[in-house]
């Protein structure tokens, strides 16, 4: 990420310049010129380095899709503009699972948490959704044996965070089991 450092402007003698003038700054010159011929050397092995790192990670079939750069930071932005659809595929299947996303038994923390999960990854896309509405996603997921815990969320004046849901959730599914004594049509056990 870091750019290769600038060479030097080349030096040109003035006019009325003394020699011993000339001289000295052809020797401070020399000093700058061979700093920057050891940070540009390091810095190609480290830009090499990294192409060699960043290709090898990547799939021949989509490698070979992506033209050669001669920077691994112009590299990257190739790659990145490969996937741009891609990205909002992606987006559109994560909103379609949490919109379908039904529960379906095995654990409401794992089931809210796993739709928590799908909408966060949103947040990069910029396609972050609201806490509230990713709650009602959650509530409209539930089965029928929730049906009087979503309906006296939704009388409620108080709004919940997901972290509150989760909580309430897990505690309303073990007063469920406890009134179905302890199991549930829609509950599978490991």
């Amino acid at each position: 990420t870091t750019p290769c450092s600038t060479a030097p402007v080349a030096l040109v003698r003035g006019q009325d310049e003394s020699t011993t003038d000339w001289q000295a700054r052809q020797r401070d010159h020399a000093t700058v010129q061979m700093k920057y011929d050891l940070e540009k050397t390091k810095w190609n092995l480290s830009n090499r380095k990294c192409l060699m790192v960043i290709k090898s990670s990547i799939i021949d079939s989509i490698r070979g899709a992506i033209p050669n750069c001669p920077t691994a930071v112009e590299y990257l932005k190739k790659v990145e503009s490969q996937f741009v659809g891609f990205s909002k595929a992606y987006a559109q299947t994560l909103i379609q699972r949490l919109v379908n996303n039904k529960y379906k038994g095995g654990g409401i923390r794992e089931h809210l948490l796993k739709m928590s999960n799908m909408s966060s990854k949103l947040k990069p896309m910029e396609m972050e959704l609201p806490n509230s509405f990713v709650v009602h996603l959650v509530l409209a997921s539930l089965t029928k044996e929730f049906e009087t815990f979503v309906v006296n969320y939704n009388i409620s004046p108080e709004k919940w965070d997901l972290e509150k849901l989760i909580a309430m959730c897990v505690q309303e599914e073990e007063r469920l089991k406890a009134s179905h004594g302890n199991t549930l049509n829609h509950v599978k056990h490991n």
